[in-house]
């Protein structure tokens, strides 16, 4: 019989980092992938200045993102079923 040893790999999609480039949202996860969007899938977020989309806060350990000063709230687990 023979088995596999290929390595397991653990998927942690909880963000480390958010960050915006050419109208994209970028967000890193622990596990070292990365999600991007388009800033045009959340309104309050494309018409933000720059100063504004540089005030986020990770919430709940990583498991979302939040905007206090636009009242907008993403979750990772949201941003990776739009993919």
């Amino acid at each position: 019989m023979i088995t596999s040893t290929a390595p397991t790999i653990e998927f942690n999609a909880t963000a480390t980092d958010v960050f915006f480039s050419d109208g994209m949202l970028h967000v890193k996860l622990a596990d070292g992938r990365e999600i991007a969007a388009p800033l045009e899938y959340f309104p309050r977020l494309r018409d933000a200045s720059q100063d504004q989309l540089n005030r986020w806060e990770l919430i709940g350990h990583g498991y979302g993102i939040e905007w206090e000063a636009l009242d907008e709230h993403l979750s990772v687990a949201g941003l990776l079923r739009q993919h």
